[in-house]
């Protein structure tokens, strides 16, 4: 029998049919651990989904849910993971650390006495345009039944240059347990960021859309954008808060090691629902111009604001 042998071209063709680069959004799964979501191939945000409550160890690595942002060339997180400064500080996270449902008072933010717990992915999606997920989490009590049930979409679109990353984190929760109030502080509570453990605390800096704004008093921000370091490298992120979230909003956007976002209180009845909207835009390099942030605010929040006068921090 004569060998079998393929011509020539069609080696070629196939050899660069394979080393052709994936292009669009994609979604890989790794089961009960993480959801990776890649653009063109690479990864570009990690869902840390796993929930292990076996021992004191593990249940601390997985008792809360949140999304890893990874770096432009998609080979490491510029967020943070457990341990650390602040080990319950978790790349984009959600909680509340003085929450009262139907009397009773819980804290999910440190996440005393009760978890936050992925249950199943109720959709996914991705194409050319974007991506999505939705998540459900229940956050639970002291005991087996949860006190909120939480629909968490996370949604990727193109970035407008020179962003290489835009998510969207839309957070609907329900109370479940009874009524219920959500409160706090700003330090402790909120849909927040927190920038990878290994930031150089000297070279972080916040911009504000107000001449001489205190962010300890001031509320409703439409945006801040924050800049940290990472070994030999700049990241700068900006947070947009959709004008549709529950109103006297305040930030913390100022503490050295980068953990800021918006804190945002809220009274339901039992079964009521409240939704959290906010987007993110993350640049490797410095923040660009007000004039930038506001043109995307603008496209975001489906308002026409004029640039306003900032402040630097």
């Amino acid at each position: 029998m004569k060998p079998f042998f393929l011509p020539a071209i069609l080696l070629f063709a196939i050899s660069a049919h394979a080393q052709e680069p994936q292009t669009g959004f994609a979604l890989k799964d790794q089961p009960g651990a993480h959801l990776d979501l890649l653009e063109n191939g690479k990864t570009l945000a990690r869902y840390m989904y796993a929930h292990d409550p076996s021992t004191k160890d593990t249940r601390t690595e997985t008792y809360k849910p949140y999304l890893h942002v990874f770096d432009k060339d998609g080979t490491a997180p510029i967020t943070k993971g457990p341990g650390g400064l602040f080990p319950h500080h978790r790349g984009i996270f959600v909680g509340w650390n003085r929450m009262q449902v139907d009397g009773r008072n819980y804290d999910r933010w440190h996440m005393s006495g009760g978890d936050q717990v992925h249950r199943e992915f109720l959709a996914q999606k991705a194409d050319g345009d974007g991506a999505s997920f939705t998540s459900r989490v229940e956050w639970m009590g002291n005991g087996d039944d949860p006190i909120l049930e939480e629909k968490r979409v996370t949604t990727f679109r193109p970035a407008p240059a020179p962003a290489y990353a835009f998510i969207e984190v839309s957070t609907t929760l329900k109370a479940v347990g009874g009524a219920t109030k959500l409160g706090g502080d700003p330090e402790h509570a909120g849909l927040q960021y927190r920038p990878a453990n290994e930031v150089k605390t000297k070279e972080t800096k916040y911009v504000f859309p107000k001449e001489n704004a205190d962010p300890k008093k001031d509320r409703d921000y439409p945006w801040v954008g924050e800049s940290y370091t990472l070994g030999d490298k700049r990241y700068s992120v900006v947070y947009l808060n959709h004008p549709a979230n529950p109103k006297d909003s305040a930030f913390s956007a100022y503490r050295d090691y980068g953990r800021f976002g918006g804190f945002f209180k809220a009274d339901l009845a039992k079964d009521a629902e409240l939704t959290i909207r906010c987007g993110f835009l993350v640049i490797e390099g410095e923040m660009p111009s007000a004039e930038w942030i506001q043109e995307h605010c603008n496209a975001y929040a489906g308002t026409s604001d004029p640039t306003p006068e900032t402040t630097v921090k």
